[in-house]
This record gives C-alpha cells, structure tokens and sequence, in this order.
C-alpha cells in the first residue's frame, strides 16, 4: 500500500471540506449587496497577516523571502494565477449564479489536474494516468447528475457566465499549484506547504490591491458583514484548506496518479456542501438524479483513493 499517497488524499478530503464554506459565504455577501471585487481581495489582504505570523513564529519567512528575490517572475505570474485568476473568476461567479451551480462546476478539478498534465511536464509526470482519469470521469458525471433536477427548464444568461467563470476557476488553482511545485523542484528549494501559501499570497498582493481599489470604485468601502464572511473565508480556506491541499499536492508531487487523486477530491466539496445543507439548514435529503449522482461521486472518490494508495515504482524526485 502507497502510504503516503494514501495520506495525502486524506489530507485533501479533509482541505476540501474547509473549502465548503467558500460557496456559502461569498454566495451570501453576494445576495446581501457586497460587491465581488471585495469578496475576492479581503479574503487574500486578511490571510496574508494571518499567515505571516504562522510563519513568522515558525522562523520560516527568510527562505520565503530568499526565494522569491532570486526569481520573483514565476512568483508574481503562478500566484497570479493560481490564486488571483482562481478567486476573482470564482467571487464573480458566486455574484452572478447560486451556490450549487459554482460548487458544481468546480467540481472540474477532479480531472483539470490531469488534463493539464501534458502541457506542464515534460517527464512521465506529464502522462495522464488512464485509471484514474476515466474513473475522475465517471466522478465528474455524477457531478452533473446531482445538478440534473436543480437546473430544471434551463440555467439564465447569468448562470451560464457564472459557470463559465468558475470552469476557468478549476483549471487555473491546479495549474498556478502545479507550476510553483515545479519552479521550486526545477530550483532545488524546499519550501513547506505553509511556506508555499505564504509566498504565494505575498507574491499576489500587487493584483489584490489593484482588485480592492476596483471594488471600493464600484462599490465604495465594503460593509462590516461582508469583511466578517470574508474573514471566514479567509481562516477556512485561505489558511486551513489551502495549507492542507498544498502539503497533500506536495506529498505526492512526484506521482502523476496520486496527484490527481489528490486534486480530484475537491470533488467531495459537493457532498460535504449537501450533508450540511441536510444537517444544518433543514435542507431536504437527496433524492432522485440527486441521490443517484451522490452515490456515483461517492464510489468515484473512493476508486481515485483505491487507485493512488497503489504501490508503485516512481521517478525520483
């Protein structure tokens, strides 16, 4: 059994339920008037501090530091990525569409990882994994069944440019992750998870300022409410789930199968999104497509787990 893939996908169940919170909140400070440009940089502006004491009082900002002065190019352009281009699509879509067609579509990642794949590596990792990929498939169908009774008659011109934004939301968090992961392995810096979220949202703060100013020009300043959600957001996803994916992606950055297993459990988020809907809202339980579409997200989650935790001979690191 591959231990450590085996943890990492654990880890990144447990990210995934963190990152739950996300579609509720931003939907939330949508409906209440609060502009998405601010839902997208308080999240960021209030974690960056957050996280600079954590990694402050580990002693670990100098190697942070260090090197993002020796290349601060890759830095500024895969943070810019994958975490501004990410968020802001995701915020926008959460302004223009409900929550369950945003968790929905960016259910994608189950399989952006993989696809992705080919076009970032140019050793076996840059094999999609043909296992894994057909079951993040059938992950993904059950995906759509579990949408098959809410979307009714049709989705609004709204909806579709919220899925559209949130379907470029799941492939640039994979790829700005993939690519910092590479940039340090190309040069032979080892940075902690928590060490590579720190660089990462420091690195972005030039385009977070420049988001805030466009909202307080839209909007003016944000209301209390809405820098309250966003601190929510900012402590369960920004600090708790994105640490926790991160050191899942690194433990397994190696293993183009477990990889995608890893980034593939952001498909739980739908699940977890409906459990608490039942277990705290008085939402009613699935039934239907819905239910059906669950059970398949379910066995495709636990076939991607079956699939990573394999042993297997893999190329050094």
């Amino acid at each position: 059994m591959n231990k450590t893939a085996f943890r990492a996908v654990l880890l990144a169940l447990a990210s995934a339920l963190f990152f739950t919170l996300t579609y509720v909140l931003n939907r939330r400070a949508a409906v209440a008037g609060g502009h998405w440009a601010w839902t997208a940089s308080l999240r960021y502006l209030i974690t960056l501090p957050i996280l600079a004491g954590l990694v402050g009082l580990r002693g670990g900002a100098r190697p942070v530091l260090s090197a993002m002065r020796a290349s601060p190019g890759p830095w500024l352009a895969w943070s810019g990525i994958g975490f501004v281009l990410f968020y802001v699509c995701l915020s926008y879509a959460a302004d223009s569409g409900p929550s369950w067609l945003v968790a929905a579509g960016f259910q994608l990642t189950v399989v952006a990882g993989m696809v992705l794949a080919p076009l970032l590596y140019d050793d076996e990792r840059g094999r999609i994994p043909p296992l894994a990929f057909g079951i993040g498939l059938v992950t993904v169908g059950g995906v759509v069944l579990m949408q098959l009774g809410r979307i009714g008659s049709g989705l609004q011109s709204d909806g579709w440019i919220a899925l559209g934004c949130v379907l470029v939301s799941a492939f640039a968090y994979p790829f700005g992750n993939r690519r910092m992961l590479l940039h340090l392995e190309r040069e032979g810096r080892s940075l902690s998870a928590l060490q590579r979220v720190f660089g990462m949202t420091l690195a972005s703060m030039p385009l977070w300022l420049v988001v805030a100013v466009w909202g307080f020009v839209r909007s003016g300043a944000p209301s209390i409410e809405q820098v309250w959600l966003s601190g929510g957001v900012a402590v369960s996803a920004g600090v708790i789930a994105t640490v926790l994916f991160f050191e899942a992606t690194g433990r397994v950055r190696n293993d183009p199968t477990a990889l995608g297993a890893v980034e593939a459990m952001q498909g739980s988020e739908l699940l977890f999104a409906t459990l608490m809907g039942v277990a705290l809202l008085d939402e009613p339980w699935p039934a239907g497509w819905t239910l059906v579409g669950g059970v398949v997200v379910l066995l495709g989650l636990a076939g991607l787990a079956a699939v990573s935790a394999r042993p297997r001979s893999l190329p050094r690191p």
